[in-house]
């Protein structure tokens, strides 16, 4: 295409991994001090504004960009969005940035696993390989066998794997819808749901931390944009493993900020979990480049 420069594309995708990484650190905030669904009912408030503006001012409007034949399944994928959102946050709260990332990291292992049984992909030794060491990685970071397994674990662990089913999904409603849609009701959808959870939560915000969701809203609308804009410009397989970055900006951000600790075996653990994801996303890469 004309229009792609993969270089812009990957300056852009590392751009906007560092302002996820900021909004992380400011939902832990806000999400330490306030109830976790009234923070993501505001964010949702303000990203389905953005999404029906830019859906309005595309061609066909917002009668195209809501028009489906699964409204089903695109409400329950944005849905399930909003609640990994929930549930990543107060990992944040609970286990720092640091730790809730790295378990996190796991869900493109968990996309490989979970796509033989849902989508029917046909998914190599080398990528079954990589699975397994990527649970070798999440076992060094748990340390299940030395008295030191979290409960709170649960949150990211849990996120992961919710996300890597929103992933899959994603795939799946590609096959029959375009990206537009899929956009719409994804910032739709997740308001809704919030809506009818948040609103029995609402807490009085001081004048500073409204400042801080001002700006948490600013960004999530920033880098979705340039979200959209780096897979505009470049492959996804060429930007996707830069995704990773996020990982280590929020793993800074946790350290110099917050006080966390970065535990030799979360460090050791994340580094295992990160290599073998890369790998099954560049081995995935590599029948679609074919």
């Amino acid at each position: 295409m004309s229009d792609q420069n993969p270089r812009l594309g990957i300056l852009l995708m590392v751009i906007t991994m560092f302002i996820f990484a900021m909004q992380d650190g400011i939902s832990r905030h806000l999400a330490g001090t306030y109830n976790v669904y009234m923070v993501i009912m505001i964010r949702y408030w303000v990203f389905a504004a953005f999404v029906v503006t830019w859906s309005s001012i595309r061609a066909g409007g917002i009668r195209r960009a809501a028009s489906t034949t699964q409204p089903f399944l695109q409400f329950f994928r944005g849905a399930l969005l909003a609640l990994e959102v929930v549930v990543m946050v107060i990992g944040f709260v609970r286990l720092g940035l640091v730790e809730s990332h790295a378990m996190f990291a796991t869900y493109p292992l968990l996309i490989t696993a979970l796509a033989v049984p849902l989508l029917g992909e046909r998914v190599g030794w080398r990528r079954w390989m990589s699975v397994a060491a990527g649970f070798v990685g999440v076992l060094i970071i748990l340390q299940p066998g030395m008295g030191v397994l979290s409960p709170d674990a649960i949150f990211p662990l849990a996120s992961a794997g919710m996300f890597a089913l929103y992933g899959l999904l994603n795939r799946y409603v590609a096959r029959r819808d375009p990206s537009t849609v899929t956009f719409f009701y994804t910032g739709i959808s997740g308001a809704v749901v919030m809506t009818l959870i948040g609103v029995w939560f609402w807490e009085p915000m001081t004048a500073g931390d409204w400042a801080w969701m001002l700006l948490l809203c600013a960004s999530s609308i920033l880098g979705h944009y340039l979200l959209i804009r780096a897979y505009e410009l470049s492959e996804a397989s060429a930007i996707q493993p830069f995704a990773y970055l996020q990982l280590a900006f929020a793993s800074v951000l946790g350290v110099v900020v917050f006080g966390d600790i970065v535990r030799p075996n979360v460090a050791l653990g994340t580094a295992i979990v990160v290599a073998a994801g890369l790998f099954a996303l560049l081995r995935a890469a590599r029948p679609s480049a074919r």
